[in-house]
């Protein structure tokens, strides 16, 4: 196992290089000039603007402001954002903790929602409940976030006034009436999110039972005398997870890209909301940072996937 972590780990490397190379030149390539703004205020004299571009070396070779980067990046200095002048950690901090709240709440109820529904319909295949947990999955999966958000709004802050649909940053009460108001702006951006997921969770894991519910073990346990119970969840349910946890562990970083958008709809302040705000004002040092831990996310939940594999089916050996 620690060979092939470490053989997979050296893999990585030239990957996220290689990702890197394209992020950068990409966006260095791009339209746009984070100074622009200077260039029309008639208070700001030209020469300010060409000692910032200076400064930052936004007129130096790309290749040489890539391996800048690249040995900030790999000496923990991620820039600093043009627009708010601050260290892109610092900015990131401010806004981790907002969005893996959300983030990570959604996707709990959408493991919640989806393997005991996704379970319940492969067992009881083409019954009501299979055709009605069916029938919302699809409608789930096929209606986009954007869409679902103004729905909530529609209905549950405007329609109802149940709940806001501005996610405040500061917020002055203390205690318990803290939490339950950190819950209620939450519920409508982690509920639109964790709907869209556990429709698409959904939809594997009851393939994944009827792929499994037929093979000759299920029929040698079932010969056996053992208990139902014990079949569906002991042993079909422990090999129907393995394609899942590949489904699981692709979805985890596309939850973030899929947190961009409902955190514009709900005012979220998380790195989607800001991921938004720099690629509109150029704020190259933020966008870079961003979509790189993007990237570097993707590569470590396949990882993850891959060991949990051999957690779930001892046949799975590792060279």
């Amino acid at each position: 196992m620690s060979r092939y972590l470490l053989r997979r780990l050296l893999l990585s490397v030239p990957v996220l290089l290689g990702i890197s190379v394209v992020l950068f030149s990409i966006l260095a390539l791009a339209p746009g000039d984070p100074f622009g703004e200077l260039a029309l205020n008639p208070n700001i004299p030209p020469e300010v603007r060409l000692n910032l571009r200076k400064q930052f070396g936004l007129d130096d070779p790309l290749g040489l402001r890539y391996l800048r980067w690249l040995s900030a990046m790999l000496g923990g200095d991620w820039g600093y954002s043009f627009v708010s002048r601050i260290p892109v950690q610092m900015l990131i901090r401010q806004r981790l903790p907002t969005t893996l709240f959300v983030l990570g709440s959604a996707y709990v109820m959408a493991l919640l929602i989806a393997l005991p529904v996704g379970l319940l319909s492969a067992v009881k295949p083409y019954s009501v409940f299979d055709q009605i947990a069916t029938t919302l999955a699809f409608v789930g999966y096929s209606l986009p976030t954007f869409f679902t958000g103004l729905l909530f709004i529609l209905v549950f802050s405007i329609s109802l006034g149940w709940l806001p649909f501005i996610y405040s940053s500061t917020i002055e009460a203390t205690g318990i009436a803290w939490v339950v108001e950190h819950l209620r702006q939450g519920a409508m951006p982690i509920a639109v999110l964790g709907l869209f997921e556990a429709a698409s969770l959904t939809r594997f894991v009851r393939a994944s039972m009827l792929e499994v519910i037929p093979q000759d073990f299920i029929t040698t346990a079932r010969a056996k005398g053992l208990p139902e119970r014990r079949i569906v969840l002991k042993h079909a349910l422990r090999n129907a997870l393995i394609p899942v946890v590949t489904v699981m562990a692709l979805q985890i970083p596309t939850i973030f890209t899929g947190a961009v958008i409902t955190e514009q709809i709900f005012r979220v302040p998380g790195i989607g909301s800001l991921l938004i705000a720099s690629i509109e004002s150029t704020d190259t040092p933020v966008v870079m940072a961003i979509t790189f831990v993007y990237a570097t996310l993707v590569i470590l939940f396949n990882l993850i996937a891959d060991v949990v594999y051999g957690f779930l089916d001892p046949r799975i050996t590792y060279g």
